[in-house]
C-alpha cells in the first residue's frame, strides 16, 4: 500500500507545482451610448397660419405646400433616427 501511496502522492504534489494557463478572450459586449443628433425644428405649416375666412382654393394650395413640408420634415427625422439606430463599428 505504501509503494503506492508514494506515487499518488508525488502526483498530486506535482499538479499543484504547476502554472495556471491563462487565456485571454475578447468578448464584444454593447454599450449604450447617447445619440448625439440634433433634433431637426418643426416648420411652420402654411394652414397653421390662414386666416378666416379662406377660399377653397387658398385652403388647397397650402394643404398641398404643407405636404411637401410635411415630407421634407419627416426626412430629416427619419435621417437622425437612421443616424442614431445604425450599429456602432
Amino acid at each position: 500500500m505504501r509503494v503506492l501511496s508514494l506515487p499518488l502522492l508525488l502526483a498530486l504534489l506535482a499538479g499543484c507545482a504547476a502554472q495556471p494557463v491563462v487565456q485571454l478572450q475578447q468578448v464584444k459586449v454593447p454599450v449604450p451610448v447617447a445619440c448625439q443628433e440634433p433634433i431637426p425644428e418643426r416648420p411652420a405649416m402654411p394652414t397653421e397660419v390662414l386666416q378666416p375666412p379662406v377660399t377653397l382654393d387658398a385652403f388647397a394650395q397650402a394643404a398641398m405646400a404643407e405636404i411637401e413640408r410635411r415630407e421634407g420634415y419627416e426626412q430629416q427625422l427619419l435621417s437622425g433616427l437612421r443616424a442614431c439606430t445604425a450599429p456602432v463599428r
